[in-house]
């Protein structure tokens, strides 16, 4: 398992740790995480990742046995290389410069604690009609089904915000009453000055989704920017008496109302 921080142990590692990222650029509205939870989602990432299950049908759907984040977005959104880099893991979940690769549910245990599920991709102008309404019955039935599900972490490309496409998936959560945080992917492939403005047009229309979580982190899975952040606020969901400590703790400065 990849480590992406110094093998220094004790506050020493902390401290290194709080030097290399500045995690108020990676959420909007800003917010600084505490170096100590910084490290927590380091050193819960950092844990054994293995491959569980793929699922084409709702009957072949894994036992519920942990606390559950999945991951959805646009076919081209970069879904498998965010778990990958959140991770450490370079092949973990498949990657592919055709769009559209991922057809099934993916199910990843995280060192017995998470278990990361990677959703097909929507939006992928080649598949058919048939093909699009098979994935979206699977997912619809998966959101709604699954009581250990605890965030749907909803990728959006930072490069355009929040699309026509989105839209569904947006109601769709809604609708199935499921906590879901926006993650803007491929920040490195925008202007630094344009990212705030975008994030606040996408906050500005997850006001209307009861379901949206209002704190948005920003990532490059090629630049590794914001993975840090996004390591320590999935390990809240942790059944541990640290991921507990973590959750009370990460609360936006700026609220919005999304009733």
């Amino acid at each position: 398992m990849a480590d992406h921080a110094s093998r220094r142990s004790g506050v020493s590692a902390v401290a290194a740790v709080a030097a290399a990222v500045n995690t108020s650029s990676d959420l909007f509205p800003p917010r600084e995480i505490d170096a100590d939870f910084i490290e927590a989602g380091r050193r819960f990432f950092s844990r054994e990742a293995s491959f569980v299950a793929g699922v084409a049908e709702p009957a072949a759907l894994p036992p519920e046995t942990l606390p559950e984040i999945a991951f959805a977005g646009r076919s081209n959104v970069g879904k498998s290389s965010l778990v990958n880099a959140l991770t450490g893991r370079r092949m973990l979940a498949r990657t592919s410069n055709t769009p559209g690769r991922t057809r099934q549910l993916n199910f990843f245990d995280l060192g017995g604690e998470l278990m990361l599920v990677d959703l097909p991709g929507y939006g992928y102008a080649e598949a058919s009609k048939a093909e699009v309404g098979r994935w979206t019955a699977l997912v619809r039935h998966y959101l709604r089904s699954r009581a250990m599900l605890r965030r749907v972490c909803l990728l959006i490309d930072a490069r355009h915000g929040v699309k026509e496409p989105d839209r569904p998936v947006l109601q769709l959560l809604d609708e199935a009453g499921v906590s879901y945080q926006i993650v803007l992917t491929k920040a490195d492939k925008c202007r630094t000055l344009e990212l705030p403005g975008i994030a606040s047009q996408v906050a500005a229309e997850l006001a209307k989704h009861a379901a949206a979580y209002p704190e948005i982190h920003i990532t490059s899975a090629d630049k590794h920017r914001g993975i840090a952040a996004l390591r320590a606020t999935l390990a809240s969901f942790a059944p541990s008496s640290a991921g507990a400590a973590m959750a009370t703790s990460a609360r936006p400065l700026i609220e919005f109302d999304a009733r």
